[in-house]
């Protein structure tokens, strides 16, 4: 189970790895692409807010990453349903704000990944 739980976290660290690069290094090419309901006259005079969102998606991958660096088990669940809940939490506001698509994305993963942990 533990290997379900840790290929999950990777795979929601993964996800904020390739939104961190859309936000802050493609915004105004790949950006276009995936966020199409977007307007497109506002890609470039929003390029450094969404390069600031690119860093706190940035912060998530990075705690998610070091829960799997972590050689306790015990403290690895922690780091990671800390982290995977701060993913959680965000996918739903996203959800509400935003996009029903950011729920499908980026919080059933990181529930599922919640559940894997929780039943160790």
């Amino acid at each position: 189970m533990i290997i379900a739980a840790k290929t999950i976290t990777a795979l929601v660290a993964l996800i904020h790895v390739y939104i961190l690069w859309i936000e802050m290094f493609a915004w105004t090419t790949t950006g276009r692409k995936v966020f199409r309901n977007f307007p497109k006259d506002l890609f470039i005079p929003t390029k450094q807010m969404a390069a600031n969102q690119g860093l706190y998606n940035g912060f998530l991958a990075a705690g998610l990453i070091w829960s799997l660096l972590i050689s306790d088990v015990d403290w690895s669940r922690n780091v990671a349903l800390f982290f995977l809940g701060c993913v959680t939490v965000a996918g739903i506001y996203g959800a509400i704000s935003v996009s029903k698509k950011i729920l499908i994305v980026q919080s059933i993963p990181a529930l599922i990944g919640i559940l894997l942990w929780s039943i160790l």
